[in-house]
């Protein structure tokens, strides 16, 4: 049943000084009940399900903890559970509840078991075997890393695309076992009662470590749009045990508050987007929470524009009982005033866009290029008559065409003021056929491991659209065994963007880029593999000159086929240190 603790003991104790310190006359309190329906909505997916036999498995010891954000915002390696070390010949076992969305788009928003060498992530002997993950898609990246063999793998639930309907079947209390104990191979099994997926490896592990006589290996799990409740493991962690008993909330960070709150808008309607994390004793991940269940108080009031400080208060334990100690945390916004009017005083530093479309690769795609306000400066004017130069990223603009032309372009404010930057202009960048060094980049057997080789970065000016031919081999061990292309800064650091052949890439200007296109996967990926060891590939990359930049690649199969990818809108880009680089993975290339 949702209710309000009013917390009257601590309440009057601690924020009520705070009112007192603070003047905070008319301030308003305001608690927002807990959304029963998101969590009616989780438990009736899995209470549909059939459940485990709570049958007892030997040696599995207490070890409770969350990996994930539980509002399924974790993006993919952004949260780890504790390393598990399986020396040679052991078995082990975990159990734990899976947390998928109901609302999921793709089967990929699951966990991964993470398999590697018996070191830290980002230490100097840490090398992956690499990655299983509990949704099986043949056609996809449901399994990667150079020690995986594809070919092993069996699920009693097979998914042809990443968008198929069904990830909901992958939640509840899943069992992973990581078995060790067979001297000619090992296998991993992951089950959660309603579907089953297994690896039994044909070889047993090759020993990644620098130690030979070390022959462990460390498992890990990494949600993605999910979260993990740890149950129970048969081997002790690193860092040890998390015991089940009920934690006390220790502290809280708020997340999501927003900058200004315009003047009449009540503290509920400021608050409602924000989250925080919650930490509690003994536990390794913080728990996220949503403003429904923390109160809010602002200090001093909602009505007087100027700089107000936000106390929220968390008064539950990580079981959710009531806590004896509630935590606060604090954070400040502006409440402003309504704009009533906007004026550009400044023009933005680059007023031309660039853009480039193959026309086999890019036929028929349509797109808008992001307009960039970078050195621009725009007035705002309030309605009691003052005036200040507004933060950029509070405009709202809308993007140019890829066709050639010159165009004037509205800014607006989220209520409805505009003004015109006048005279962008867009043209159709001119192609230059450039020759990376060294001519041949990997070893010529197709053994040069991930990352171990870089052509030398080649920067491209703003406008330019530079073209590499080039000749690709392949080892066919996975899909990403092929051309991997950087986009990064000349001192190598920020990398704005890596991607491969395979439809897969990352970096800041790829991961949460929602102006991004890319062409999507290849309808075969096994034919399309078969024809990528000697395949003809050209490639383009383009200097949009907006802080963006455009990858094209034609690919002319060893089957007679023409195969393309593209990744276009790749942003975060420094337009006057735009580079780019080609880089190996059980792959070479002979450059043109």
């Amino acid at each position: 049943m949702k209710h309000l603790n009013k917390m009257a003991s601590f309440f009057g104790a601690a924020v009520l000084g705070l009112l007192a310190l603070t003047n905070c006359e008319g301030g308003e309190l305001y608690s927002v009940d807990a959304p029963d329906w998101i969590a009616e909505k989780v438990d009736s997916i899995n209470n549909a399900k059939p459940k485990n036999e709570d049958t007892a498995i030997e040696g599995l010891e207490e070890d409770v903890y969350t990996v994930g954000n539980t509002d399924y915002s974790t993006g993919w390696w952004a949260s780890f559970s504790k390393y598990y070390v399986i020396p040679d010949g052991e078995k082990w076992i975990a159990q734990f509840n899976l947390g998928i969305n109901p609302s999921a788009p793709n089967t990929y928003k699951n966990f991964a078991l993470i398999l590697c060498s018996d070191d830290d992530r980002g230490g100097a002997g840490y090398v992956e075997y690499g990655a299983i993950r509990f949704d099986n898609q043949p056609s996809g990246n449901s399994e990667w890393g150079d020690h995986i063999d594809r070919s092993c793998v069996e699920s009693t639930l097979t998914f042809a695309t990443d968008t198929d309907a069904g990830v909901d079947k992958l939640g509840g209390k899943v069992t992973l076992t990581v078995d060790r104990t067979d001297p000619s191979g090992f296998s991993v099994t992951m089950t959660n009662g309603t579907v089953t997926k297994t690896y039994k490896a044909k070889t047993p592990l090759t020993n990644l470590n620098a130690d030979a006589a070390n022959t462990n290996i460390r498992a890990f799990l990494v949600p993605e749009g999910s979260y993990i409740n740890f149950l129970g493991s048969t081997i002790e962690p690193i860092g040890g045990f998390t015991s089940a008993e009920d934690k006390l909330p220790i502290s809280m960070e708020l997340l999501n508050v927003p900058d200004e709150v315009p003047v009449g808008t009540t503290l509920e309607e400021a608050v409602a987007g924000i989250t925080a994390n919650v930490y509690f004793e003994s536990v390794p991940t913080p728990k996220t929470v949503t403003a429904e269940e923390l109160t809010f108080q602002a200090i001093p009031d909602m009505e007087n524009p100027g700089e107000k400080t936000l106390v929220a208060i968390y008064n539950k334990t990580f079981k959710g009982e009531n806590a004896d100690t509630p935590v606060m945390a604090y954070a400040n916004f502006r409440l402003v005033l309504e704009i009533t009017a906007i004026e550009v005083l400044t023009p933005p530093a680059h007023m031309a866009y660039y853009y480039y479309n193959d026309p086999v690769i890019a036929a028929g795609v349509e797109r808008t290029l992001a307009f960039d306000p970078t050195g621009m400066e725009v007035q705002a004017t309030y309605s009691d008559g003052t005036t200040a130069i507004m933060d950029n990223s509070k405009l709202l603009v809308d993007g140019l065409p890829t066709i050639a032309g010159t165009y004037d372009v509205t800014i607006s404010t989220s209520n409805g003021q505009t003004a015109v930057v006048e005279g962008i202009t867009v043209v159709e960048s001119e192609v230059t056929l450039v020759h990376p060094t060294p001519t041949i980049l990997g070893n010529e057997d197709n053994t040069s491991g991930w990352w171990s080789a870089h052509s030398d970065n080649i920067l491209v000016p703003a406008g330019a659209t530079y073209q590499v031919n080039f000749t690709n081999y392949s080892s066919g061990g996975g899909n990403w065994n092929n051309y991997v292309i950087v986009l990064r800064a000349a001192a190598g650091t920020p990398e704005y963007a890596v991607v491969r052949a395979d439809n897969y890439g990352w970096g800041g200007g790829y991961e949460g880029n929602t102006n991004l296109i890319n062409s999507g996967g290849q309808a075969d990926w096994a034919t399309w593999l078969a024809a990528m060891n000697g395949a003809k590939c050209t490639a383009y990359i383009t200097n949009v000159g907006n802080g963006t930049a455009d990858i094209q690649v034609l690919m002319n199969g060893t089957d007679g086929n023409a195969y393309i990818q593209y990744y276009m809108g790749i942003n975060t880009v420094n337009v006057d240190d735009l580079n780019f680089a080609f880089t190996v993975d059980s792959s070479h290339y002979e450059f043109e």
